[in-house]
């Protein structure tokens, strides 16, 4: 039996990226491969904590390894939200997912 999850969901992620050369770029302890499981990424543009960059690139390398990844980017939502209830629009994530995962046949 594989330990590989059926999906990731990582909601303000950190420690993802480093810019380098003129570029963003995957922090190079961070390993994607076509085997890394589907990925939904959340992240507020006004996170404090963790740079939007973390999510961007991560889902490049996702993308450029042919992971299916989904992404939103909000405005607002700050860093810590979880499924704390807001007046952004932000607090609606969790639908989201449930809509992904049926997008990618893991609900019916």
């Amino acid at each position: 039996m594989s330990c590989r999850p059926d999906f990731a969901v990582p909601i303000y992620p950190g420690h993802l990226w480093t810019f380098e050369r003129g570029r963003l770029s995957l922090n190079p302890d961070i390993h994607v491969t076509h085997e890394t499981p589907p990925t939904f990424l959340l992240q507020a543009e006004t996170d404090s904590v963790d740079n939007v960059n973390q999510a961007l690139s991560y889902y490049i390398a996702l993308k450029d390894a042919g992971v299916p990844v989904e992404m939103h980017l909000y405005r607002d939502g700050g860093h810590a939200f979880g499924l704390r209830r807001t007046n952004d629009p932000i607090t609606e994530w969790p639908q989201l997912v449930e809509r992904w995962f049926r997008t990618i046949g893991l609900l019916p």
